[in-house]
């Protein structure tokens, strides 16, 4: 315990790094205050008091806002318009040649492509905006005192897209801030802080149904085992590596001459992290927002009631779209081919594969086979919530939300990647990382 605390100590003696911890943080903060800012015209206390007896997508909803939607404040749609246009120019990319061909172009191309995935993320904003004030509006029959308008018309639409819309985009220039001259991913962080300020409630909730005698010590003893195992897991999955090993030929360099040199090829057993949960999640409120908002009986019926949160339909999609996203997102990001090339070019070899277009192959199968562990993980955490909320019949959905599954899975990844972040800056400087076993921690003047 006193290595990682120390380790943080010493992240506040370097100057860079110090600025950067605090950057994200205040950036954090203004985040925080903007969710507790209300939409014009909108009682956020009716609305949170209605939306608190409900479970399913409003609760994972609000969860990834955290809570600015049940409050419905100006950062009600938080992330997801971002996330899902980052998905849409992600699928975008493979399947149309020129945002291929701007993709290949190296930093230009990619800015070309943040540039347009934030006027997708817009348009997003927008619809997502007319069907929240519609919500809205749909909520006001149930209880006439969430609207301060008796009769909400266009006027109430246009106020609606316009606080949305601009929380959303405040929200993705955060973010990107963030990434740019903060730690860590901004994005992600933004998730992450979301979900953390979520949980003091979480705690407070199962307090009280422990008191009341609605949760038994044996379903609190499980949660609890249920929460380690998750960090645990997440831990292993998430820092696991299949090492191949690789043999390079004799090289001479001068006078010297390295002979049968070895080295290793980590390839993560969860090459996309969190990515695939975070996708899914944000795909998975489009369909069951369209069923809440909509008046046609059949688009109702099927997205509504078949994909709602908790059915066993909404469980099936969203496994496959957990598996799709991670095998998509392992296929962008690792090439074997490109590496059985630079292997070829420098004379590596795997021992008993050929080099080439063999040890290509060789490498797909191996990430292949390591990349469908990953994800069966993956489905596992996030399936969860829905198995513990049937099984322990838990009032709350919250609690199962918090203590095991999605949420969990992404507060994990996240401050796993943000500590390796902060974890290369103080190796950079003469600092001992996170993790035990390393040198005498000591600064550059000792």
């Amino acid at each position: 315990m006193a290595q990682p605390l120390e380790a943080f100590r010493n992240s506040f003696k370097i100057p860079e790094l110090k600025s950067r911890i605090m950057f994200s943080f205040w950036m954090l903060v203004i985040i925080s205050l903007g969710r507790h800012v209300p939409t014009p015209g909108v009682n956020g206390e009716a609305l949170a008091a209605q939306i608190e007896q409900m479970s399913g997508l409003l609760s994972l909803y609000d969860m990834f806002s955290g809570g600015a939607f049940a409050n419905a404040a100006i950062f009600a749609l938080g992330v997801m318009p971002y996330i899902s246009a980052s998905i849409i120019m992600t699928l975008l990319v493979v399947v149309v040649p020129q945002l291929e061909a701007l993709q290949k172009m190296g930093a230009e191309g990619q800015k070309k492509i943040t540039e347009i995935t934030r006027y997708l993320t817009i348009a997003i904003c927008i619809v997502q905006s007319m069907a929240m004030a519609k919500f809205l509006t749909n909520m006001q029959i149930e209880s006439p005192d969430i609207l301060v308008f008796a009769d909400p018309g266009i006027g109430f639409y246009l106020l609606c897209i316009l606080s949305y819309t601009t929380g959303s985009a405040f929200i993705m220039w955060v973010g990107e801030q963030i990434t740019e001259n903060g730690i860590g991913n901004g994005m992600s962080l933004i998730i992450f802080a979301s979900i953390i300020s979520g949980m003091p409630g979480a705690m407070v909730s199962l307090l009280e149904l422990i008191r009341n005698g609605q949760i038994s010590v044996f379903q609190f003893g499980l949660l609890a085992i249920v929460f380690i195992l998750v960090v645990a897991g997440t831990i292993l999955v998430t820092t696991g590596q299949r090492r191949i090993p690789i043999q390079y030929p004799r090289q001479v360099k001068g006078r010297h001459v390295m002979g049968n040199q070895k080295s290793y090829l980590p390839l993560k057993v969860n090459q996309a992290g969190v990515i695939p949960i975070i996708f899914a999640s944000s795909l998975l409120t489009i369909p069951t927002m369209i069923g809440g908002i909509s008046d046609i009986p059949v688009i109702s019926k099927i997205f509504g009631q078949w994909l709602a949160q908790g059915t066993w339909g909404n469980n099936f999609v969203f496994a496959v779209m957990i598996f799709f996203f991670s095998f998509f997102y392992t296929a962008i990001t690792f090439n074997p081919v490109e590496m059985a090339d630079q292997m070829k070019k420098y004379g590596g070899v795997i021992l008993g594969v050929r080099p080439g277009k063999a040890t290509a192959e060789y490498l797909n199968t191996v990430m292949t086979r390591i990349t469908l562990v990953g994800s069966l993980f993956l489905v596992i955490v996030a399936l969860l919530p829905n198995i513990m909320y049937d099984l322990m019949k838990i009032q709350d959905f919250r609690i199962t939300m918090f203590f095991g599954g999605t949420s969990l899975l992404i507060l994990v990844g996240v401050a796993l990647d943000t500590v390796k972040q902060m974890e290369q800056h103080l190796i950079m400087r003469k600092y001992d990382g996170f993790s035990k076993g390393g040198r005498k921690i000591r600064s550059r003047r000792g």
